[in-house]
Protein backbone atom coordinates (compact mmCIF):
# COMPACT_ATOMS: atom_id res chain seq x y z
CA UNK A 1 0.00 0.00 0.00
CA UNK A 2 1.34 3.57 -0.72
CA UNK A 3 1.65 6.10 1.52
CA UNK A 4 0.17 9.69 0.78
CA UNK A 5 0.52 13.22 1.61
CA UNK A 6 -0.39 16.23 0.77
CA UNK A 7 0.83 19.39 -0.15
CA UNK A 8 -0.40 22.48 1.57
CA UNK A 9 -1.49 23.87 -2.52
CA UNK A 10 -3.43 20.36 -3.17
CA UNK A 11 -5.14 21.09 0.28
CA UNK A 12 -5.92 24.48 -0.68
CA UNK A 13 -7.40 23.53 -4.10
CA UNK A 14 -9.00 20.29 -2.59
CA UNK A 15 -10.88 22.61 -0.71
CA UNK A 16 -11.80 24.89 -3.30
CA UNK A 17 -12.18 22.90 -5.97
CA UNK A 18 -13.57 18.94 -5.14
CA UNK A 19 -14.98 19.00 -1.59
CA UNK A 20 -17.97 21.61 -2.27
CA UNK A 21 -18.95 18.75 -4.93
CA UNK A 22 -20.56 15.52 -2.88
CA UNK A 23 -20.66 13.71 -5.95
CA UNK A 24 -16.97 14.85 -7.02
CA UNK A 25 -15.73 14.41 -3.43
CA UNK A 26 -17.10 10.82 -2.88
CA UNK A 27 -15.37 9.54 -6.23
CA UNK A 28 -12.05 11.68 -5.16
CA UNK A 29 -11.88 9.34 -1.83
CA UNK A 30 -12.56 6.37 -3.90
CA UNK A 31 -9.87 7.07 -6.90
CA UNK A 32 -7.56 8.06 -3.85
CA UNK A 33 -8.40 4.23 -2.16
CA UNK A 34 -7.59 2.46 -5.35
CA UNK A 35 -4.58 4.31 -6.00
CA UNK A 36 -3.03 3.22 -2.79
CA UNK A 37 -4.07 -0.39 -3.30
CA UNK A 38 -3.64 -0.63 -6.82
CA UNK A 39 -1.34 2.57 -8.94
CA UNK A 40 -1.78 0.31 -12.24
CA UNK A 41 -6.00 0.37 -12.40
CA UNK A 42 -6.69 1.49 -15.61
CA UNK A 43 -9.85 3.35 -14.67
CA UNK A 44 -6.57 5.84 -13.02
CA UNK A 45 -5.15 6.28 -16.04
CA UNK A 46 -1.79 6.60 -14.00
CA UNK A 47 1.22 8.41 -16.09
CA UNK A 48 4.41 10.09 -16.12
CA UNK A 49 4.23 13.87 -17.48
CA UNK A 50 6.81 15.26 -20.04
CA UNK A 51 7.94 18.39 -20.90
CA UNK A 52 8.50 20.67 -17.93
CA UNK A 53 6.61 17.99 -15.53
CA UNK A 54 8.72 15.62 -16.40
CA UNK A 55 9.42 14.58 -12.87
CA UNK A 56 5.47 14.44 -11.65
CA UNK A 57 3.00 11.91 -12.98
CA UNK A 58 -0.72 12.12 -13.04
CA UNK A 59 -3.81 10.27 -12.53
CA UNK A 60 -7.66 11.09 -13.56
CA UNK A 61 -10.61 10.98 -10.54
CA UNK A 62 -12.78 11.69 -13.71
CA UNK A 63 -12.34 12.18 -17.23
CA UNK A 64 -11.66 16.23 -16.75
CA UNK A 65 -10.09 16.28 -12.91
CA UNK A 66 -6.62 15.00 -12.22
CA UNK A 67 -4.41 14.42 -9.59
CA UNK A 68 -0.64 15.89 -10.07
CA UNK A 69 1.69 14.14 -7.78
CA UNK A 70 5.31 12.87 -7.39
CA UNK A 71 7.27 10.46 -5.51
CA UNK A 72 9.19 10.85 -2.41
CA UNK A 73 10.45 7.33 -2.35
CA UNK A 74 9.23 3.83 -3.42
CA UNK A 75 6.64 3.43 -1.34
CA UNK A 76 5.05 7.38 -0.85
CA UNK A 77 3.95 9.89 -2.98
CA UNK A 78 2.97 13.46 -2.60
CA UNK A 79 -0.07 14.86 -4.01
CA UNK A 80 1.09 18.49 -5.66
CA UNK A 81 -2.68 19.45 -7.08
CA UNK A 82 -5.97 18.55 -8.22
CA UNK A 83 -8.34 20.28 -10.71
CA UNK A 84 -9.21 19.90 -14.15
CA UNK A 85 -6.65 19.15 -16.57
CA UNK A 86 -6.25 23.01 -17.37
CA UNK A 87 -6.05 23.87 -13.70
CA UNK A 88 -3.37 21.75 -13.26
CA UNK A 89 -1.07 21.61 -16.11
Amino acid sequence: MIDIDFHKRFQKHYLKRIKCNKNLDILFHKRVELFAVDINNKLLNNHRLIGQMKELYSFSVTGDIRIVYQWIDNEKVLFLDIGSHNQVY
